[in-house]
């Protein structure tokens, strides 16, 4: 059964990759015409119409997709005078403003005209995202408790990647895993924390300076490392193992990672 379901997954991930960049590919060459096209080298410009003092998640988003290679997207963003409630057409929308709509998940994308064409139309849009395939995955818990394992953890020597901190959740960004592995993973483990959250294909991830979606602003905890191209992260595995090991021993019998 475990093997029929694998390549069943499997069979939907390829196909939902192949949706993915028949998409995006199709929007970059609607776009060729009307947008110019990317300087040959270095970080595109983000001229492309953008007003004074509103290019920084247009950075950003341009720095995920070019420099490192993740495919992105902008997120609905708020509505109202009081910027309080989504955009989207949900009135009772738990995450307001951070998660994809227009355009959709599938529409992420690396490349650099593209983005410029939807954050210089849309410059307050949150930057998502897209994780899985090629792109980092994350696994992700409460602030309080992930500031507390990270210090352990770097007690430890552990090596760790980036991580992405909302006033809420901080989330440690992982090398790319399957839904296959994931569940060999959580099935090998006599406890997982049930604060834990993992963020990997077919999901999507808030990055700086994004505005979070219970107020504040997403930071870098840790920021990726200079360089362009794929940057290090750490396997799935090896995360959440260590978080395990350092929730264990909480007064009472309970968790460290608890909310």
């Amino acid at each position: 059964m475990r093997e029929i379901l694998g390549r069943r997954l499997q069979r939907l991930r390829n196909r939902c990759q192949s949706l993915r960049s028949a998409l995006s590919s199709a929007l970059s060459s609607a776009l060729s015409s009307v947008l110019p096209s990317a300087p040959s080298s270095g970080t595109p410009s983000a001229e492309v119409g953008t007003p004074a003092g509103t290019s920084t998640l247009l950075d950003a988003a341009l720095t995920c997709a070019t420099t490192w290679q993740w495919p992105v997207l902008p997120g609905v963003g708020r509505a109202g005078g009081d910027s309080a409630r989504c955009a989207c057409p949900d009135p009772d929308c738990v995450v307001p403003g951070a998660h994809p709509f227009d355009p959709g998940l599938l529409a992420a994308t690396i490349d650099a005209r593209m983005v410029a064409w939807w954050w210089t139309r849309r410059p307050s849009a949150p930057v998502l995202l897209a994780t899985g395939g090629a792109a980092p995955c994350a696994v992700s818990l409460p602030a309080g408790a992930a500031a507390r394992a990270v210090v352990r953890l770097d007690a430890q020597g552990m090596r760790l990647g980036p991580i992405v901190a909302t006033p809420t959740r901080w989330s440690l960004l992982v090398a790319p895993y399957s839904l296959e592995r994931l569940g060999e993973l959580l099935y090998a483990k006599d406890h997982v924390p049930s604060s834990l959250r993992f963020h990997g294909e077919g999901g999507y991830l808030l990055l700086p300076p994004s505005a979070a979606s219970g107020g504040g602003q997403v930071r870098w905890e840790r920021e990726p490392a200079d360089g362009i191209g794929s940057l290090w992260l750490p396997e799935v595995e090896e995360v959440v193992h260590a978080l395990v090991e350092a929730s264990s021993g909480a007064p009472g019998g309970g968790s460290r990672l608890a909310y």
